[in-house]
């Protein structure tokens, strides 16, 4: 059987922790390789997490509007795998079946993603209002809480309406503040009396990087120095300021957050996903000196403006006018404008110098002054990575992630997203090989065990959504 990817992140699992710091009172109990839900501190949540466009399908029912990546799947479908989220696994009509399955696995939370077109089919409710689509989130979520299945909900996981990409080009212009500020306070409204914990943006830097400055995911731009395959785009500029729209646009979002009523008690984040990043030479002091500066690029570019209401100063000083500049009013609005880091980690990558970048072919990469590489400078790689899959198994990484944001910003709550394994099984390949999984339980295994070592070891109290 052949098991086709679709073009944006893979099927993950989803864990919510609610852990507490070991103290003198109780018993410190160490990691072992037995993992069951006793290795965990009580409140820890498992869970199952996806995306709109990945699962719905039913593009064409509740009146739902084109989103972004609908029409980027129909005009590259060589970008996409040749797949499109027209049918995907139909969780529009099979929802209550897919409840199912997550209650008999015995799990705690669900990640979704509300597609925006689904409520605004034009983008702005003055447009209209779909209320068949309002009304599937309130079946959908009700069905949750109804088997004991606590909902985190993302409001913009990537499918932009398509009406408001053709109107003024989505993120690149600042008119997407108003619209998304609508929307956001739209869906509080109507689904915050029973949904407490939120994320405004998954993953804004691989939604700004990946689609605005290489050209690999929806919209598909970049400069044609970087991807021939862009037909417009400017890499360098526009992944900047899509970022900086983006986050404009989660500072408003919260705002209403904090002023909704029926809100009251929940929480709201942003899904950040960096990797975490081991020198390339151990012996060369600017691999080493490079890691903080890779973190700042990945990480801080978002996580710093929301923590302290600005970027970090080392992408001001590198990146310079093409990094677009916050008003006093918008700082305010963006520090502590969160309540919690949402994580997403998968794998890491060494961190290699850039000596002599090139001015005239600007671009994020480029602009951190570091290369990543799979392998270090003595020819190893960073974990092990089997034949099918797509990323290196490195869970040290993990830990030491969490380890880096609980000392740079100050103990924050963390709440892990995601965390999972993609593999493509060939056509010859049997069903009992596709389920058998060997390499995905390995994969999770280790990376549980890196939790439990950050539960136990590094201290801090945290929500993990994995």
């Amino acid at each position: 059987m052949v098991l086709q990817k679709l073009p944006l992140i893979g099927l993950l699992l989803l864990l919510t922790i609610v852990a507490s710091p070991a103290n003198a009172d109780g018993p410190v109990c160490p990691p072992s390789n037995k993992l069951s839900r006793a290795s965990f501190p009580e409140g820890f949540l498992f869970g199952t997490a996806t995306a709109a466009y990945q699962v719905e399908g039913a593009i064409n029912e509740t009146c739902r509007g084109p989103a972004l990546w609908d029409i980027y799947c129909r005009r590259y479908p060589e970008r996409c795998n040749n797949d499109n989220g027209d049918v995907a696994v139909d969780f529009f009509h099979r929802y209550k079946e897919d409840i199912q399955l997550m209650k008999n696995l015995n799990t705690d939370a669900f990640r979704m993603s509300i597609a925006w077109p689904r409520i605004f089919p034009h983008g702005r409710k003055e447009k209209g209002v779909s209320q068949a689509g309002v009304q599937f989130y309130h079946d959908l979520i009700d069905e949750l809480i109804k088997n004991g299945i606590t909902p985190f909900v993302t409001v913009f996981h990537w499918d932009t309406p398509q009406d408001l990409e053709d109107e003024y080009g989505g993120f690149l212009s600042e008119r997407i503040v108003k619209d998304f500020r609508e929307y956001a306070d739209f869906v509080f409204q109507e689904y915050g009396g029973k949904v407490k914990h939120w994320i405004t943006f998954n993953e804004p830097w691989v939604f700004s990087h990946a689609g605005y400055d290489v050209g690999k995911k929806a919209p598909g731009r970049c400069s044609s120095y970087v991807n021939a395959k862009c037909q417009d785009g400017r890499s360098g500029y526009e992944a900047y300021l899509v970022t900086h729209n983006l986050l404009i646009s989660h500072a408003e979002a919260v705002e209403a957050y904090r002023k909704c009523e029926k809100c009251k008690g929940g929480k709201i984040g942003i899904a950040h996903s960096p990797a975490w990043f081991e020198a390339h030479d151990l012996a060369d002091s600017q691999d080493g000196a490079s890691i903080d500066r890779a973190l700042d690029f990945i990480l801080g570019w978002h996580l710093d403006t929301t923590t302290f209401g600005d970027y970090p100063q080392i992408m001001k000083d590198i990146v310079g006018h093409r990094l677009p500049k916050f008003t006093t009013e918008q700082k305010a609005k963006l520090k502590a404008s969160t309540d919690f880091v949402g994580l997403n980690y998968y794998t890491s990558v060494f961190s290699n110098h850039l000596e002599k970048p090139d001015p005239s072919k600007p671009r994020w990469m480029q602009d951190s002054l570091i290369t990543w590489e799979s392998k270090n400078a003595q020819n190893y790689a960073i974990g092990s990575k089997p034949l099918t899959a797509a990323l290196n198994v490195y869970s040290r990484g993990f830990r030491s992630l969490l380890k880096y944001i609980k000392d740079k910003y100050a103990n924050p709550e963390i709440m892990i997203m995601e965390n999972g394994y993609g593999e493509e099984l060939g056509a010859s390949d049997s069903v009992a090989v596709g389920t058998a999984d060997h390499n995905r339980k390995y994969y999770l295994q280790r990376h549980l065990l890196s939790m439990q070592e950050a539960v136990w070891y590094v201290l801090f109290p945290f929500h993990l959504i994995y």
